[in-house]
């Protein structure tokens, strides 16, 4: 078949030489309507390398999407390579379902070497379907079977998968069969204080909801949450609520899951997202990252839930041993480099500096995150302020935390927020404006136009995500924010068409300051 050939169902072959332009028209006409990255980010990626995608057109970007937080040392790694090359050069199976290899026992010494220390000595490891919702099925599966329990408890915001199962327990489910809890969050605090207070009263319903005998939901098989709610926004989960919810569900004997699909792997400076808060939950769901760019996902539980019949979950694509083989080498070179500090150190100050920004543009609504999982949610500078009662549940870390009672200004502890980055820069007792989703996805264009590939995300689609590798170093970083800060100017200004879209004199990007040692 050449080139100018129709292929079954009307989609033109794409020879080797095929342009930029028509590759797009052939995804377009080939593909499913549900694609869904391909829409925002028209390009076609022909060769990368660590922070660097070359699209066919010859442009060069910088991605600050990483696969949706999959490629925790970007592209095409050395020490990636070298272990995907190692397997094919060695004539070793590439597919062998759950039978031991030495591929996989490498990646399990490896997998269990980084574990929280309460929950290594006794783990177990379930290899699923190459998913991390095939993970997130798994362990529902698993903590229903250990505990003879059905129900489940998950958080407002929360994204988990896109098999039933896993939806059920997402923000947007519309099928409920899963009891909602509120996540605690302060620029859109659903009880409309945030800080401190809003996370005990978040902690004080989940309690009530359990305890109640005429709640209406029976005491669940599990609970399942995110430490850093990625999909709904950025938010990180307040290191005290979380060790509130370990005691909850301990006591009342619930076990506790925790997503650490795009959490983990040094992502928000640690190597565990649940090590902030000394958690030790008694079930992990890990993906993404753990495969070196490669599918795989695993469940990690403590020994006595392991009550399985064998065979009770499986899957032919759980013993990917090119996956295990990246994955290890990950590990290894996240722990070894330090890599989950230098993410921790220069996320700290891109926050520092993307606040700054916030400043100077009210169109940003707050800027949230932790190590190198960044959140800027974009709003409407001239809408009308949303009261207490009409907060849609989305947001972060800043405004609501201002009218907390006790603690310091921002009820966020000593630092300002959950990392330790400064406080936010709103005007004290000022309510959250409207999300934008709109000038959100301008400046993600702008972003394009520029070089940069980011992400949006949250409950409007109105937080403009970076998910930089943690290989990205402080020249890296700072024409990431360079090229950011010149997107928001540009799109604040076409978007809103009218004054007071930017605030006193012009952002100066200031010289990053953080290490870059390890950063490779």
């Amino acid at each position: 078949m050449t080139v100018t050939e129709s292929a079954p169902g009307g989609c033109a072959s794409a020879g080797p030489h095929a342009s930029f332009e028509g590759i797009l028209r052939r995804q377009s006409a080939c593909e499913s309507a549900a694609r869904t990255y391909a829409r925002a980010l028209p390009i076609v990626p022909v060769r990368a390398r660590g922070l660097i995608i070359e699209g066919a057109d010859g442009r060069r970007y910088l991605d600050c999407l990483s696969g949706a937080g999959t490629l925790a040392l970007g592209h095409n790694h050395p020490v990636v390579l070298a272990a995907i090359r190692e397997v094919l050069d060695s004539g070793a199976p590439l597919h062998a379902l759950d039978l031991a290899t030495p591929v996989k026992d490498a990646f399990v010494t490896e997998l269990f070497r980084t574990l929280p220390p309460g929950l290594a000595g006794r783990a177990r490891v379930q290899f699923c379907g190459p998913a991390g919702t095939d993970a997130v099925e798994a362990a529902f599966k698993l903590v229903r079977a250990a505990t003879g329990r059905t129900g489940m408890l998950a958080f407002a915001g929360a994204y988990h998968g896109m098999t039933e199962g896993a939806l059920a327990a997402s923000g947007h489910a519309t099928d409920v069969r899963v009891a909602r809890l509120p996540y605690p969050q302060d620029y859109r605090c659903p009880f409309g204080v945030g800080g401190a207070r809003g996370a005990e009263l978040a902690a004080r319903w989940t309690e009530s909801v359990l305890d109640d005998p005429k709640s209406g939901v029976p005491l669940p098989a599990g609970m399942i949450l995110e430490p850093v709610q990625g999909e709904g926004g950025v938010i990180p989960a307040p290191d005290d609520w979380m060790r509130r919810m370990r005691r909850i569900t301990e006591d009342r004997s619930v076990p506790l899951i925790a997503d650490e699909i795009q959490t983990g792997v040094g992502r928000t400076g640690t190597f565990w997202a649940v090590e902030h808060s000394g958690v030790t939950p008694d079930v992990m769901v890990l993906s993404k990252a753990i495969g070196g760019s490669l599918p795989l996902a695993v469940v990690v539980y403590r020994d006595d839930l392991d009550v399985w019949e064998p065979g009770a979950h499986a899957g032919t694509f759980r013993g990917n041993q090119l996956a295990m083989a990246a994955g290890a080498a990950t590990l290894a070179h996240v722990r070894e480099n330090r890599l989950a500090e230098h993410a921790a150190s220069l996320g700290f100050h891109m926050l520092t500096q993307l606040r700054e920004l916030a400043a100077h543009f009210p169109c940003i609504g707050e800027v949230r995150g932790r190590g190198l999982m960044i959140g800027v949610e974009l709003v409407d500078p001239e809408g009308d302020f949303e009261d207490d009662f009409e907060r849609d549940s989305g947001g972060g870390a800043m405004v609501g935390a201002q009218r907390s009672a006790g603690g310091d200004d921002w009820g966020l502890g000593v630092g300002g927020c959950v990392d330790g980055s400064p406080g936010p820069a709103s005007p004290r007792g000022r309510d959250p404006r409207p999300a934008a989703p709109e000038l959100a996805a301008a400046v993600q264009r702008e972003c394009l136009r520029r070089g940069l590939i980011v992400e949006l995300g949250g409950r409007h689609a109105s937080v403009v995500r970076l998910l930089p590798p943690l290989t990205i170093t402080e020249e890296q970083a700072a024409a990431v924010l360079g090229r950011l800060a010149e997107a928001v100017e540009a799109a604040a200004r076409s978007h809103t068409g009218r004054d007071g879209w930017k605030r006193g004199n012009s952002w100066r990007q200031p010289r990053l300051t953080g290490r870059s040692e390890g950063a490779g």
